[in-house]
């Protein structure tokens, strides 16, 4: 037997948590067809020993539902070993939608998720108007990795109601006609519906996006349909409430919700900075959902949530008067004005005493020096701004300053706002009831550089901390994510599965660091990061990358939720 990839010498971690083995690996078409030792060559192959063979990593929660018409790579997921991705989350999405009102999604989608106009205005070809027509899109589409995609509420809101998803309830004739695209969308192959409930959710003139006009009927009503049908997940991005009473009662919705519609649910459980103790009542949601008899999923992060800044990218002090004026001209120009003593001094004034506006999710707020860090390596451990400041006695501003002046303006900072605490990170991906899938992969993407969450798993809980054994860790990232996606012949190294594979040195794989560049669509800027430590990384059977380097292939599916 002839086999069209072979790769030899590696030690097998097969995605299902049992003990690794060494064996060969060899691939016929699309599938895994041999697992073994193989005598014959194969027309490629790969030497992997001393690496470890896995199953691709899966990325649930991403919003690539734009980035993937104009970057058939799906970088940076890629480039971290991830093959399949989940697209549509927290109800934002590009379809069902009309060319003519494409502004109804791109308004939601530009400062919700922080995705540019401008690049999706240069970026996509408009083909498609019903979900279907969407899917239909992306099978046409040049594709280096999978994607599948969720119905987004604030989507379908929009197309049925037009200008006023942003302002009314939804009528009886606008609810029968979101039950019919939901459905029509389910059959076709979505993979679920997602909503938003978040307040950091809001459009770019500063209104909540339509999801968050929707009464809790609506939302049961459309979970519904995928009761009806007898397919599909649903994603929400939670409501979280400084009121006990309220946070229960929400509480008590979704639980019923999951264990009356019968369909597996799926949130972001993370320790928000105002309240530390939400992700434990989260996880006791999870557990209390399980059981009543429903299905519920949390959705971890593997580190701290953080945002970026820098004068190469964003800083805090942009919106600032002074700064505003400073931030329009060039970086060199920005380097000689900052030599200037004067204008320098007004400059720091104004960071450390103006006035900030209130800033939405992610985005860039009044920064505290005791928690900005110093982001001078992918995994940590980091050093403070204020750390800086008080070993060179200047102000903190100051220190910000001169270290982005010695290394020529590429000096990144991390803001945390989320997930402060490692040590509940860690219970975070370790219970029962989670998995690692937080991404939000082409979203933020000049603010936040987490598609690297996979390698830094590997790298931080798994080589480092050892929390996790390398079965473990892997099985997190590919066989959990698989079956709760609904990818039934992906996630693990098996005969006859799809040939998904990442190739990695455990000694070695970690993220890279990031960098910015100017390299969308209208030259709008984006955060990018690579990987260390993989060797290669297999797509339906192609290899894709070799050493994080595109081979050409362009072996990516659209993945289809299965109906009855």
């Amino acid at each position: 037997m002839e086999h069209d990839l072979v790769i030899r010498n590696g030690t097998v971690v097969d995605g299902s948590g049992r003990a690794r083995f060494r064996a060969d690996v060899g691939v016929i078409g699309e599938h895994i067809a041999t697992i073994g030792r193989i005598k014959g060559r194969g027309k490629t192959e790969i030497d992997a020993d001393g690496q470890f063979v896995t199953p691709g990593f899966i990325d649930g929660h991403t919003h690539m539902d734009a980035q993937v018409c104009w970057d058939p790579l799906g970088t940076c997921s890629s480039w971290q070993g991830v093959t399949s991705v989940v697209m549509g989350n927290c109800g934002f999405g590009l379809a069902p939608c009309r060319e003519a009102e494409m502004d109804l999604v791109m308004r939601s989608l530009e400062r919700a998720e922080d995705i540019s106009r401008d690049a999706m205005l240069a970026g996509i070809k408009w083909d498609w108007e019903t979900f279907p027509d969407y899917l239909d899109a992306l099978e046409r589409l040049p594709k280096g990795i999978n994607y599948s995609a969720y119905v987004g509420h604030s989507a379908l809101r929009s197309y049925v109601m037009g200008q006023r998803a942003f302002d009314e309830a939804a009528s009886a004739d606008d609810m029968a006609a979101m039950r019919r695209q939901l459905a029509a969308a389910l059959r076709a192959g979505a993979i679920g519906f997602s909503t938003s409930r978040s307040s950091n959710h809001a459009t770019s003139d500063d209104r909540p996006v339509p999801s968050r006009l929707a009464s809790w009927d609506e939302i049961r009503g459309l979970v519904d349909v995928m009761t009806e049908v007898g397919t599909g997940v649903f994603e929400i991005a939670n409501e979280q409430h400084p009121d006990p009473d309220q946070q229960r009662r929400y509480f008590e919705r979704l639980r019923d919700l999951a264990v009356d519609s019968g369909r597996p649910v799926t949130f972001v459980v993370g320790a928000a900075q105002s309240d530390p103790s939400l992700s434990k009542r989260f996880l006791s949601l999870l557990d209390e959902i399980a059981g009543a008899g429903g299905r519920a999923i949390g959705q971890t992060h593997a580190r701290e949530f953080m945002s970026l800044t820098g004068f190469s990218v964003r800083l805090p002090f942009d919106k600032l008067p002074a700064w505003r004026e400073l931030r329009t001209l060039p970086l060199a120009a920005q380097k000689a004005a900052l030599t200037d003593p004067a204008r320098r001094a007004h400059l720091v004034d104004e960071a450390l005493h103006g006035r900030y506006g209130e800033a939405i999710g992610a985005e860039a707020r009044a920064p505290s020096y005791d928690m900005l860090r110093v982001f001078d390596k992918p995994d940590g451990p980091y050093r403070t701004v204020a750390d800086i400041a008080g070993e060179r006695g200047v102000s903190p501003v100051d220190a910000l300053i001169d270290l982005s002046l010695e290394t020529d303006f590429a000096q990144l900072f991390a803001q945390p706002f989320a997930n402060h605490d490692l040590a509940e990170v860690g219970e975070l991906i370790t219970h029962p009831h989670t998995v690692v899938a937080i991404s939000d992969s082409g979203a933020h993407v000049s603010q936040i550089m987490d598609a690297s969450v996979p390698t830094y798993l590997l790298a931080h809980w798994v080589r480092r901390e050892q929390l996790l054994t390398w079965e473990q860790g892997v099985r997190k990232l590919t066989f959990d994510p698989a079956m709760i996606w609904g990818f039934p012949d992906r996630g693990l190294v098996r005969e006859g599965y799809k040939a998904d594979l990442v190739v990695f040195d455990p000694l070695t794989i970690s993220p890279g660091m990031p960098m910015a560049a100017n390299d969308l669509p209208a030259g709008a800027l984006r955060l990018k990061q690579k990987a260390d430590g993989i060797a290669a990384t297999v797509v339906n059977g192609d290899v894709l990358m070799r050493e994080n380097e595109h081979t050409g292939a362009l072996p990516g599916h659209v993945l289809r939720g299965v109906t009855p």
